[in-house]
Formats: C-alpha cells, structure tokens, sequence
C-alpha cells in the first residue's frame, strides 16, 4: 500500500522520455527531430519525447514505446535505453526534472513515422550536424552525442548492423555500412581479419553478387 506521507515528504520529479532515433541515409548518420509544438522551446527542433505517465505506462520501455506511438505514430524496433539525467530547472515546468532517454538504430525504410502529438513536424538530420547544434531544444545535441557514441561503440565492437542489409551481403556492403555509421574509412584487411577471428559470419557455398566488378562471395551471420 502507497504511504501517503512518504509521497508529500519525497515529491517526485516531472519525468520525461526522450528518443534518439538513428538511420543511415546516403551513406551518413542522421537522427530523427521533431519541431516543438508548444512551451517550453515552441517552434525549436527537439527529440521526439513525452511526458512519463504512471497511470499508462507499467515501466520505462513501455514508456518510450507509448510516447513513439503518440508522437510518430510508430513502435520501435532495437529499442536500448541511453541514458538518465537530470537538475533543477532543467525544465521550466518543474523544479527538478529527469529524463530517460532511448536509443535506436533503425533501418529507414523499417518505420514510416509522422509528426503527431504536440510535434508540428519531423525531418532527418545529419546526426554529428545536431549534436553540436546549439539551438536544439533542452539538452538534446548533448543526448544525440551520446547516442552517437554509443552507437558507434557497439560497431567498433562489432555489434554490426545486420538490420540495415539484406539476408545475404557481401563483405563489402558490410563495410560500407558500417563506414556510414561510425562516419569514417575502415582498414578492409583489418575489417574482415577481425570478423574472421570473432567467426561472425558464415559463406553461402555458390552464392556470388554479380555486378560491373568480379564476383563477390555472399555471407549471412553465422547465428543464423
């Protein structure tokens, strides 16, 4: 049972969820903005977020997937939290406000969001572009840089991205995909000289990509 004096003397802070939705276009990172429909920072581009709602959402995941539903009108895939912060007058609704913020790394043609709830509209962006850009909304250059880096750790560590290519890819479609998300060259030999030590991928026996260069043997992850 709730202890009603315990709530008065430890009131809780306005709660927020924010998502970082990344994608690859055009061989860059970009990240998804909304434009803010009302106060605070009306008219500025922000992350896609909402308000945590107790009486709706049974936990945080559940949270994210609600407000993405409201918002953009979509349910996330590879949803992974980012991060927790908060301060006093971070949001000047509240004395004290704290945000948990979501990360996905999204295929763009697996979602087909649109600007909803309290959003007057969405765009794709140069992800490196936003997190240095200023006149975001909040702390929001500052969360997509974390998003940023964390989505190129797990490249580095070669978490690879197999949701952005087909079921069967070539080496070098990997690499390209990769190139484009951590947004720079890669050593081919080093590449694929630490897939084959990890033994990430398995060859398709006879399967070529044919096209304007030599053949290219077809891999698919070696868990599937």
């Amino acid at each position: 049972m709730t202890n009603k004096s315990t709530i008065s003397k430890y009131p809780m802070p306005f709660t927020r969820i924010e998502l970082a939705i990344l994608s690859v276009v055009d061989g860059r990172l970009v990240v998804l903005l909304g434009k803010r429909a009302q106060e605070p920072h009306a008219g500025k581009w922000a992350l896609p977020g909402g308000v945590l709602r107790i009486d709706l959402d049974a936990d945080l995941e559940a949270a994210a997937q609600r407000v993405s539903n409201e918002r953009l009108g979509v349910t996330l895939p590879y949803l992974r939290q980012l991060a927790a912060v908060g301060s006093a007058g971070r949001d000047s609704r509240a004395p004290w406000a704290l945000s948990v913020a979501y990360r996905a790394l999204i295929p763009i043609d697996a979602i087909d969001p649109k600007a909803g709830k309290r959003l007057n509209e969405i765009r794709w962006v140069s992800a490196d572009e936003a997190s240095e850009d200023t006149q975001l909304a909040f702390d929001h250059s500052a969360l997509i840089r974390s998003a940023i880096e964390a989505t190129r750790s797990d490249i580095d560590r070669l978490e690879l991205p197999y949701g952005f290519l087909p079921e069967r890819f070539t080496l070098g479609e990997l690499q390209s995909c990769c190139e484009a998300i951590l947004g720079q060259r890669l050593d081919k030999s080093s590449f694929r000289r630490r897939i084959d030590e990890r033994q990430l991928l398995k060859s398709i026996p006879g399967e070529m990509r044919t096209g304007a260069f030599r053949p290219a043997q077809l891999y698919q992850p070696n868990n599937s």
